[in-house]
Order: structure tokens, then sequence, then C-alpha cells
């Protein structure tokens, strides 16, 4: 059985026909408009494209916001247009298949329990960092979506007093140190007090301030550029102190890095896991989870989606 899963974020709406080993067989990728009609018809679109080329039988969201118990409906998205909008329904009426919703966090705990790297874990928490920060809890291999279906909102736990001011309406959140957009903002804010000190990263500003990205961060980093090196030094040492919160509260066996930022791991993740250690309540005393990248990096939300398509459309 076919299902194509949709990973609908901030940035980009990947799309992905999987088949029943969650192998990605054919894929489509459109821009994140402003709107809700506009970003229903980018999905549309991009689903559509690929149901024209395979029989599919499904579609799974991973929407990168809250989704209601119904798994029907997004109440609240920092970075996307919808608000209590009845998603699953309208574009399930515009592409006559069935449509499940789900959080991006938690579509792609299920990708990685299934296929990757939380497979076997009786206790799994999945960070994914890529335009802000998503968290998914797994207890048993089950989803754990709280009473009201929204947990664990993870990125907006408050880590910084009077911080940099978050979408969603605080300042401080974590995902405003610790995710794509993060190290962009961190990077800007070092070379605006010394321009001089990054030869790569101020070529790229000059050229286009507002075009610094995550990933361009993460190249200079890997290209010697101090300044970068710098932002992602910050980013590991935020990414530490959040997970050690979240250890804290849910004191998993396994704690998986995912999402956009997760492809540069090598660059930071070792020094996160030596922040989170000290971070640690009981560091010493206390057995440690363990922290890996994810094993299907990027399209883990997007994978995990179709899964739950395909469930959903089973238990139908």
């Amino acid at each position: 059985m076919r299902t194509v899963g949709v990973d609908v974020g901030g940035t980009s709406v990947r799309a992905g026909v999987v088949d029943s080993t969650g192998q990605i067989i054919d894929t489509a990728r459109g821009q994140t408009p402003p709107g809700e009609r506009a970003l229903e018809d980018v999905i549309c679109t991009v689903v559509g494209t690929l149901v024209e080329r395979h029989d599919v039988s499904a579609v799974g969201l991973a929407v990168a916001g809250f989704v209601g118990a119904d798994r029907a409906t997004v109440l609240f998205a920092p970075h996307l247009p919808w608000r209590a909008a009845p998603v699953a329904d309208r574009v399930a009426a515009r592409l006559g298949l069935p449509v499940v919703l789900e959080h991006d966090a938690n579509a792609a705990a299920v990708g990685e329990h299934r296929y990757g790297a939380l497979r076997g874990a009786r206790v799994g928490l999945l960070v994914a960092l890529g335009t802000g920060i998503g968290g998914a809890l797994l207890l048993d291999g089950a989803v754990f979506r709280g009473a009201h279906g929204v947990a664990p909102e993870l990125g907006h736990l408050r880590l910084v007093p009077d911080g940099r001011a978050c979408g969603c309406g605080k300042s401080g959140c974590w995902e405003r140190y610790c995710s794509g957009t993060a190290l962009a903002a961190t990077a800007l804010d070092l070379l605006a007090a010394d321009p001089s000190a990054a030869p790569l990263l101020a070529r790229e500003v000059a050229a286009d301030p507002g075009a610094l990205t995550g990933r361009k961060v993460a190249a200079a980093a890997r290209e010697g550029d101090p300044v970068a090196q710098r932002a992602v030094a910050d980013l590991a040492h935020w990414l530490g102190e959040g997970l050690a919160l979240a250890a804290d509260v849910y004191d998993p066996e396994v704690i998986v890095i995912g999402g956009g930022v997760s492809e540069s791991a090598e660059l930071f993740l070792d020094d996160a896991r030596a922040h989170y250690t000290r971070a640690l309540t009981g560091a010493g005393h206390r057995p440690l989870a363990r922290i890996r990248p994810a094993q299907l990096g990027d399209d883990a939300g997007l994978v995990g989606a179709a899964a739950l398509a395909t469930e959903s459309h089973r238990s139908a």
C-alpha cells in the first residue's frame, strides 16, 4: 500500500510517496506561502502531482503546529497561518482522498520508531530542529499527546528570561536560540558586534542580509569562519541546556535530534552532549539518555506521516 506523506513546515512543503517498507519512491516540493488558502493550494498541488503518477490510498500531513485531538484540525501554528482550521477535511475534499493530520515532530518520531533511531525505545524523545523546534514523546511506542493533543511543545519552553521575541507571542523560547532560524539570528548578532571578524559570513550578509540562513551559517562554519563557528557553539550550548530540561521531566532512554539542522549534527552534537551532561539534574548518579541524530534525517516527518495515513486508512 502506498500513501503520501507531506511535511508542512514554515519554509517549505515537501511531499513523498512512501511504500510499506518506509522507502520514499517519489517526491514533490513547494514553498510555504502566507495565507490559509494559498498554503492549502500548495499542498494540493504537490500531492496532486504525485497522485497523477502513483496509485495512492491516503495522505498524511505533518504540520508544524498544534493539532487537535481529532487529528483533523490545526488549532494554532506559530509559523503557519492556520487557526482552529479544519485542514484535513478541506484538503480531503479537494484531493478526494482520506487525510490525517499529525504534529510534525510526532510524525517524525513515528517514522524514527518504525524505521530509524528510536526503534526499540520504550521511552523516546524526538527534538526536531528546523525553522523552530518540534518535540515528540513516545511511551511504549505510542505518541503521547497530552489531554488536548498538543504535548509536548518543547520549542516554546522559556529558557532565556526577557530573551528574543518569538512568533508564539512569548520571549526567550528555546527555539529562538536553538534552530535553523536561531543559528542565522545568532550569526547576525555576532556580525553586528564585529563585522570584520567573519569574512565568509560578511560577504553573505553584504550581498543580502535577509538571505542568511542556518544552512549558510553551517556551511561557513565548515569552512572555518570564526563567527559561524561561534554561532554553532552557541546553538550547541542551548541544545544541551534544553535537552537537560526535557530529560529532567521525561527521563527518556533515547533522544533523537531530527529536522533540517540535524544534517549538520557533526558540527554541534558532541558539544551539545557535553552541555547536556553538565546541566542534567543528578548527573553522575543516573543513567544518561543516548542522544542520536535522526536516522531518517529530514525525511522522518514525511515518512511518519505516510505511516500514520496507512494506519488510519486501514482502521477506517
